[in-house]
């Protein structure tokens, strides 16, 4: 008859056994996980510039209408936060919308707030401001993440993409035939 010591030994091997084979697997999906991410963002990258390649040619035109969209104060806040801003390798392009211009041409992150933005004026809520979006993505609301969102629903707006009739509160164009409703 076995001892209980022995017995004891015998279930701790197969327990350590068993964490071995479920470390390597785990390892084994992260590496996977990584290669995955790298292959989606190479996709985000590839739309982004169809997205541009397919983006009005006209830069004059473009400026007008930036200028039009954003006011002044606006415009001062989106360049010096964007100076701030640590300069990544390859930044997103936001496009100009333009009529039958599809949210898919935008990175993940802009989509992400054109449709809580759509969703809030499907539930007739008011505008948003970018501490609730932090919320509503669950991202800490650290001024790091407010501000992040910030740049990103200023870029929105000077593209023509959202509204910012009081300040520091995004909402869809809806007066307009705008990218609201098709989202």
């Amino acid at each position: 008859m076995p001892s209980v010591v022995g017995l004891l030994e015998q279930r701790e091997l197969g327990a350590r056994r068993r964490v071995d084979e479920l470390r390597e697997e785990a390892d084994r999906v992260q590496a996977e996980l990584a290669v995955a991410e790298r292959e989606w963002k190479e996709w985000v990258i590839a739309r982004s510039r169809v997205g541009e390649v397919l983006g009005p040619v006209d830069e004059t035109e473009d400026h007008a209408r930036i200028e039009r969209t954003l006011p002044t104060q606006g415009q001062a806040e989106e360049a010096s936060s964007a100076s701030m801003a640590p300069k990544p390798k390859q930044k997103p392009q936001v496009p100009v919308w333009r009529e039958g211009l599809d949210v898919s041409v935008l990175s993940v992150d802009y989509q992400r707030i054109l449709q809580a933005l759509a969703d809030r004026h499907r539930l007739h809520q008011g505008p948003l401001t970018c501490q609730e979006m932090a919320v509503l993505f669950g991202l800490d609301a650290v001024p790091a993440k407010v501000e992040a969102l910030r740049s990103k629903a200023k870029r929105l707006v000077a593209r023509g993409w959202l509204a910012e009739r009081q300040p520091g509160r995004f909402t869809l164009i809806q007066d307009e035939a705008g990218p609201g409703g098709g989202s």
